[in-house]
């Protein structure tokens, strides 16, 4: 490139002194590095201010509202929100290499089984969900579904209802373990195969995709986070807490229901059994600006800032909550977590 600009700037001036020209291509040369030398510095402050994040779905709304308030304090930060199913997230890391600087799962276990210790090596579990049957105004029998028969009307011919690929998202996989639960807590024999069988067109890859065909009367029910359809102002039944998965003590009851989705290597699988609802975080090992992943995950974790935000957006903090990395988390971030 510094050869053709020189060659150019010869050719365009032909009969200038040998002298003259030395001085103007010198200086030509001058500009020129310069140029690439602030280029190159603006890139490395670009990237020194800049973090990368997977996150589960249903965090969209409350990392927004995160993010806002970090940068309100930290204006020449950039955060990159990526949003996924949870298990979409660490295969972006684990089979697509992708840069990440903090991955954040709606099931804390998906950051143990697919990325430590290969990509990553603590893991702290900071908010918890449940699970609930979401609809709105327009969606058929709206008006008598409740906690008692809910099961029976998504069952019927002229309802749909849609789900979270399994595959993909851990909401998906609740969904199948919920309908299981169900089947033994209501004691409908074979209704998790009839629920599971039904509308599998509606199934997508990650819940809030869920939300326009919803929104858009394409279905009727779905199958979704309590704490995301209470962001979007949608009707939602409670479910009992045997099948919401939200009550740590009813763990052994959870544990009935199981599912296999696909595992860290072509053609294997993951055992998915029922457990309470938790939140994982973690930061990368090959994290582009660890120092910075690891001053917004303080901000995440803190009272006063990122579980404010969690608990206004209908999920309440777990920190600090028993971590079995609790050795491998930075200093910075150990309050937030037990041994």
């Amino acid at each position: 490139m510094l050869s053709f600009l020189i060659d150019m700037f010869i050719f365009a001036y032909p009969n200038l002194n040998v002298k003259i020209k030395m001085k103007r291509i010198t200086l030509l040369l001058s500009i020129v590095l310069a140029a690439i030398i602030i280029v190159g510095c603006n890139n490395k402050n670009s990237e020194n201010n800049q973090l990368i994040i997977f996150h589960a779905g249903s965090l969209s709304v409350p990392f927004k509202q995160m993010k806002d308030e970090f940068v309100k304090e930290n204006q020449n930060v950039e955060i990159l929100l990526e949003s996924a199913g949870s298990v979409t997230c660490a295969r972006k890391i684990t089979d697509l290499n992708k840069d990440c600087d903090i991955m954040v799962s709606a099931d804390y276990s998906i950051i143990d089984e697919l990325l430590i210790p290969d990509y990553a090596s603590w893991n702290i579990k900071f908010a918890s969900n449940e699970m609930a049957i979401v609809y709105h105004d327009k969606s058929k029998y709206s008006n008598e579904i409740n906690d008692k028969n809910w099961h029976e009307i998504l069952l019927r011919d002229d309802v749909l209802y849609g789900r979270a690929d399994p595959n993909s998202d851990p909401c998906g996989y609740r969904a199948v373990l919920t309908s299981k639960l169900s089947e033994q807590y209501y004691n409908i024999a074979g209704f998790a195969d009839k629920i599971i069988a039904k509308d599998q067109e509606y199934i997508r890859p990650k819940e809030v995709d869920l939300l326009a065909l919803l929104e858009s009367n394409t279905i009727d029910y779905l199958f979704l986070y309590r704490s995301v359809a209470q962001q979007h102002g949608l009707k939602y039944v409670i479910l009992p807490d045997s099948i919401n998965m939200r009550n740590p003590e009813l763990k052994e009851f959870y544990k009935n229901a199981k599912v296999d989705i696909t595992g860290k290597e072509p053609g294997t699988t993951i055992t998915k059994s029922g457990q309470a609802m938790v939140y994982g975080i973690t930061i990368t090992d090959n994290a582009p600006n660890k120092e910075l992943a690891i001053k917004f995950v303080d901000f995440i974790l803190s009272k006063h800032g990122g579980t404010k935000i969690m608990a206004e957006n209908g999920q309440p903090s777990m920190v600090p909550s028993y971590s079995d990395t609790y050795t491998a988390i930075p200093e910075q971030l150990k309050q937030y977590a037990k041994k």
